[in-house]
């Protein structure tokens, strides 16, 4: 009785193992990648999402110290609003940059916006301030206010707004831990509301 020879496994059926092999462990990199940094929550408009990166903390609790933490998220002012899909590309763009610098600790110590970033914020500063810039009654308390409604940047004159005037990221007060943006404003320890209780 003859033995029948064993097939040898063809390069082809073995290149297709290796590539499967390698497009799993880039697919699962990718996957756990994007849970690890809470990609989805960046599709929200809830400023916790920002400060994922650690390095936004100074930015956030500057923000939450500000008048503006009442009318606006981070996404009203920092990202398009002409339309949706200008909006999310712009986050994608913005957000692929910044975490590429993040990430290769590149960040400054005191951030700039990009000029793409100034022509956003001064955008929806307007659309939000618009009667602020077209009333007449500012013509004469600001020196060629009516000339330069609009083509002087709203920092030039409103420096701290809405993120104070000290701008370097280990230079703002309470870096550690942002308050959450879904509690009220005075936070009372347990403790002291026990305490507050029992009298």
């Amino acid at each position: 009785m003859k033995s029948t020879p064993k097939l040898l496994p063809s390069k082809k059926s073995r290149w297709r193992k290796v590539a499967v092999f390698f497009i799993a462990v880039i697919v699962g990199l990718g996957a756990f990648m994007a849970k690890e940094s809470e990609v989805v929550s960046y599709m929200s408009d809830n400023p916790q999402a920002c400060v994922n990166c650690h390095v936004m903390t100074p930015v956030y609790n500057s923000w939450m110290h500000s008048s503006h933490r009442q009318w606006t998220t981070c996404n009203d002012c920092h990202v398009p609003h002409n339309n949706t899909l200008n909006k999310y590309y712009f986050k994608a763009k913005d957000g692929l940059f910044h975490a590429t610098i993040f990430t290769l600790r590149k960040e400054p110590e005191v951030m700039f916006m990009r000029e793409a970033s100034e022509e956003v914020v001064q955008d929806n500063c307007i659309r939000c301030h618009i009667q602020n810039v077209t009333q007449t009654k500012y013509d004469g308390y600001i020196e060629d206010h009516r000339e330069n409604r609009t083509e002087r940047k709203c920092w030039s004159c409103h420096q701290e707004v809405p993120h104070g005037s000290i701008h370097g990221i280990s230079t703002v007060k309470n870096n550690i831990a942002p308050i959450p943006t879904d509690q009220v404003d005075v936070v009372i320890p347990t403790w002291l509301q026990n305490k507050m209780n029992n009298k």
